[in-house]
């Protein structure tokens, strides 16, 4: 993953959302992740999102906290020693863990793995998407904020 130049590295990024997802996995609050690596919770947030970077020796001493191993926070990442790296699987990975990072998303993902029919499950992913749109044309200025209210 190459860095853009603006805004948080795609790497950090990454391991922010493997801090989170495990930390959510273990029902951990970022209070308890902070008091744990003697950090203010904002810390944690920041670390999470990826806008700041986790130092090896923070990151460390994750592993005692989150009870992973070191590994744990770059799984997914293409391999930089192999010549060619599965960038579907780091995608779908992504997505994946980033749903399941999200407040609502272990909670949906297991409803919509309840839900038998394929087109009730068709017509849910259509729904999502097109409630997506409109979220989208929302925050994209006055205008779609005002079509939307």
């Amino acid at each position: 993953m190459a860095q853009t130049g603006e805004g948080p590295n795609p790497i950090d990024i990454h391991v922010g959302r493997r801090v989170r997802l495990r930390r959510k996995e273990l029902g951990l609050s970022q209070e308890r992740l902070a008091e744990g690596l003697g950090l203010t919770f904002q810390q944690v947030q920041k670390y999470e999102r990826g806008a700041n970077r986790v130092s090896a020796s923070k990151l460390y001493e994750m592993t005692r906290v989150l009870r992973v191993q070191i590994s744990y926070f770059f799984e997914g990442l293409d391999d930089p020693a192999s010549p060619i790296g599965d960038n579907y699987a780091s995608a779908y990975n992504s997505v994946i863990e980033e749903m399941l990072s999200e407040p609502n998303g272990q909670h949906l993902a297991e409803a919509f793995l309840r839900i038998r029919r394929r087109s009730v499950k068709k017509a849910l992913a259509d729904l999502a998407g097109k409630i997506a749109a409109n979220d989208q044309q929302v925050d994209d200025g006055p205008k779609g904020r005002a079509a939307a209210e």
